[in-house]
């Protein structure tokens, strides 16, 4: 049974037993990200990110820290998102403390060196360089500056090359100061563990960590008066596409109904855009749906790889079908096989302390009541056919399609009356 505990200095804890596995995963959550950041400092959680691991008072030496995980056969990493900011290591059981002890120790005592962190600037542009490379990925820096333009929700995670080379020390140290308190952080461990021992511990090695005062996030402004395009030219061997919409928060009971709909129209193989666009048209190796759920908002999105000369074609085709789908709803026998896929999905994955950890996690740091996966497969079980047409209705109209391409092309008007 997962419990959770917070302790006198405001951190708060969730322990998932898990006793058929011989792993356990430790994950520190930090409910901080790019949206928290201002312009100058842009891209500085995922650079602190990085600047944890080089080093503490205890583990001083370059690749201390790596070494120490590496000799426990551990997995470990480390990822910044828009209001996240995770770290975690997926040992064998009998190394949990070693591997709590380490992970307090990163966040506690970093020493943040100025030729450690002068190394990790010039990490952190070649990373900047190769995600631009990568127009795959690329794409969704242009789809969230498409959709939020120029506050910290458009921003891309990582900064740019010009933030990057002026965030100081000073910087670095006065926004771990501010975000990294006790109050916003949030640690998981699952798998094969003993509640109450694991609690001791978690308190034995954090009680160090002072409170402090957290700022807040700014809000996001979200605005939309019809279709939008926004092309990143670039000679690409093919053209990459994200065509989204604005979709629900986190919070919102509808977005469940929503990841039922993303897989009937783009979540798997057997999908209406897989085996229209792939299938029967051969347009993409590649095209699926996702969606994305923040405490600002979230959205609904299709992504493709096609080929230059078919962008018209497929941008065509992918508007047809979620048109089609907001006009005729879905079948019972799709909404059956979406409900079966992600009951399956799920039961998989739980036979993973990482994903376990992950899962309870992110419910336990935003929201009040952590639901099981019976509670979220009941909610499930009663959508109708109904609700996915309400929210398809709601949210595919061509007023509310946003297309953002990297590629050789330029002409972004027509793709804004070709979606209208």
């Amino acid at each position: 049974m997962v419990e959770t505990k917070k302790f006198k200095n405001g951190l708060r804890a969730l322990v998932a037993p898990m006793k058929s596995t011989e792993a356990v995963t430790v994950l520190i959550l930090v409910n901080t990200g790019s949206v928290y950041e201002t312009k100058n400092i842009s891209g500085v959680s995922h650079f602190l990110e990085h600047l944890f691991f080089k080093g503490t008072a205890a583990r001083p030496g370059p690749g201390q820290v790596a070494r120490e995980m590496d000799g426990l056969g551990a997995e470990h990493n480390a990822f910044t998102s828009k209001e996240i900011t995770g770290f975690w290591i997926k040992a064998a059981h009998r190394h949990f403390g070693r591997a709590l002890e380490i992970i307090a120790d990163l966040l506690l005592n970093p020493l943040f060196k100025s030729e450690e962190l002068e190394k990790e600037r010039g990490v952190i542009l070649q990373e900047i360089s190769m995600y631009e490379d990568a127009p795959q990925r690329n794409v969704w820096e242009v789809f969230d500056e498409l959709m939020y333009g120029n506050q910290p929700a458009g921003w891309n995670i990582l900064g740019t090359g010009q933030s990057i080379k002026s965030i100081g020390r000073n910087e670095i140290v006065k926004y771990k100061q501010k975000q990294y308190t006790p109050a916003n952080v949030l640690a998981v461990v699952a798998g094969n563990v003993s509640t109450e021992k694991t609690f001791s511990k978690i308190n034995d090695l954090f009680t160090p960590f002072s409170p402090g005062r957290t700022e807040k996030m700014k809000k996001v402004v979200f605005k939309q008066n019809g279709p939008a395009v926004k092309i990143k030219h670039k000679e690409t061997d093919q053209t990459h596409l994200v065509l989204g919409v604005k979709g629900y928060d986190m919070f919102d009971r509808r977005r469940h109904i929503l990841d039922l709909l993303t897989v009937i129209l783009g979540g798997n193989a057997s999908s209406r855009l897989f085996m229209e666009i792939r299938e029967k048209l051969g347009l993409a190796y590649y095209v699926g749906a996702r969606t994305s759920f923040e405490t600002y908002g979230g959205y609904f999105t299709v992504n493709a790889g096609v080929p230059h000369g078919d962008l018209k074609k497929a941008v065509k085709k992918i508007a047809e079908i979620l048109k089609r789908c907001a006009e005729n709803g879905v079948l019972a026998e799709e909404l059956k096989l979406a409900k079966d896929y992600i009951c399956g999905i799920m039961a998989l994955s739980f036979e993973s302390s990482d994903e376990v950890a992950a899962f309870y996690g992110e419910q336990a740091l935003f929201r009040k009541k952590i639901l099981s996966p019976e509670e979220i497969w009941r909610k499930m079980e009663k959508i109708s056919q109904d609700d996915l047409a309400a929210v398809a209705r709601d949210i595919l109209h061509p007023s509310r399609f946003n297309l953002a391409i990297i590629g050789p092309h330029k002409d972004a008007d027509f793709y804004k009356k070709l979606l209208a």
